[in-house]
């Protein structure tokens, strides 16, 4: 309850008044009302045969994705690419969604091998346990190290129906990514199951996280696999008209610097706010206030910077490819040195130059340049603009964005888990 009340508070703060009832009211519909579906009660046996139909399919693995992270959300990161390139590797992936983000009441086909699965539907959850257990082949339950729903009792429930464990180790556990004043009890408790557990299986996106794991239990069933890319996705383009708003930015004369994705405490605000007294350079931020340290920091009253909200996953890459450099100005702290940033490979699928601070995930790809400080940052800005058209440059950013492909990083997990299976 600490742990809701917090979350709350932190809802208000973020949303005011009318958005903080806007986001109750769907929240006690998604995890309340949503529990009880009609349709289910009254033809339970309709649900039945849907779901036997789906168990009889070609797969080699049953994979229940348990984090409610929602499937149809603006930020379309490794929770779907892994679910969706997971299928590619003869798994049937049943991922689990809330009615907070997906119009999902029951359970929907997205495509071959990949449903939609509302587990918080109480009868279908039920109907959906006694037919996997008919099911002979391995069955996994897959989750976020964030994940504040589920505890350590629902996982040994699963353990004990023959289920095995994927833990994905994404971030370092801090209350600030979980939106709480403490660290919630669920994360912390999964967290220490895991590390005193070694036959649960543990994917890591960082090596500081891969450090941490192995200093705690060894090198056991442990693989890291980073974050990545759709390459494809990058490969295709269409016709999309953008915003006079954005054209009126973009052609004022500047160089054009972008950022997509979370506006929050780790985001350097004092670097960004360093590039934009330059006056050389557009700063366009596109993402979503993760809390409320944008305001606070009075962006919004900062010449040459522009920020423009989220933007669907679909057409986010139109906006980004007009720009001239993609950046990640992250401080340097525990949760910025422990992450592998999924917009740094989206970046190289975009043959666009590419600047961090001294991250240590950043560190290992050739195509990114790293500003130490904030005057070193301005000055490899001022280097990579001019490596825009670098035929040998551009020719890196291909090559890096095709080694991390999702679908690499999907197999790295599944031959994680195949030496065991029979």
């Amino acid at each position: 309850m600490k742990d809701k009340i917090s979350k709350l508070v932190n809802v208000y703060k973020k949303y005011g008044f009318i958005g903080f009832v806007k986001k109750c009211y769907r929240y006690v519909v998604a995890n309340y009302l949503d529990k009880v579906s009609l349709s289910v009660f009254l033809f339970p046996g309709k649900y039945r045969k849907i779901i036997k139909d789906i168990l009889n399919g070609k797969y080699e693995r049953v994979i229940l994705w348990r984090s409610s992270f929602g499937y149809n959300v603006p930020l379309f990161q490794r929770p779907q690419h892994i679910a969706n390139n997971l299928v590619k590797n003869k798994s049937l992936v049943l991922y689990e969604v809330t009615t907070m983000t997906d119009k999902v009441k029951t359970i929907k086909k997205h495509h071959d091998n990949l449903y939609l699965v509302n587990f918080n539907n109480i009868l279908l959850n039920k109907i959906l346990m006694q037919e996997l257990s008919n099911i002979k082949k391995p069955k996994y339950i897959e989750l976020y190290c964030t994940d504040w729903k589920l505890s350590v009792e629902n996982i040994q429930d699963y353990l004990n129906k023959g289920y095995k464990f994927i833990y994905e180790y994404v971030d370092h556990l801090s209350p600030d990514l979980a939106g709480t004043k403490d660290l919630p009890k669920n994360i912390l408790d999964k967290y220490n199951f895991v590390m005193e557990n070694k036959d649960v299986y543990v994917v890591v996106t960082a090596k500081e996280l891969e450090e941490d794991v192995i200093r705690k239990r060894g090198k056991d069933n442990l693989v890291l696999s980073t974050n990545g890319v759709d390459y494809n996705f990058y490969k295709k383009w269409e016709d999309y008209n953008l915003e006079k708003e954005y054209l009126d930015i973009i052609h004022n004369g500047k160089i054009n610097l972008c950022y997509y994705g979370a506006l929050a405490k780790w985001f350097d605000y004092d670097l960004v706010k360093y590039i934009a007294k330059s006056n050389k350079y557009n700063v366009i931020l596109f993402g979503i206030k993760y809390d409320d340290s944008y305001d606070l920091n009075k962006m919004d009253e900062v010449k040459n910077v522009y920020f423009l909200w989220s933007k669907d996953y679909q057409y986010l890459k139109y906006y980004a490819k007009e720009c001239d450099i993609l950046m990640i100005p992250f401080v340097l702290n525990d949760i910025t040195k422990s992450t592998s940033p999924v917009k740094i490979f989206e970046y190289m699928a975009l043959h666009k130059g590419i600047v961090t601070t001294d991250l240590r995930e950043c560190r290992n790809y050739k195509s990114v340049y790293i500003g130490k400080d904030k005057k070193d940052f301005l000055e490899k800005l001022d280097k990579v603009y001019k490596l825009r058209n670098d035929k040998e440059y551009l020719k890196l950013l291909d090559k890096e964005a095709k080694d991390n492909d999702w679908s690499i990083k999907a197999k790295k997990i599944i031959d994680l888990v195949k030496k065991d299976e029979k």
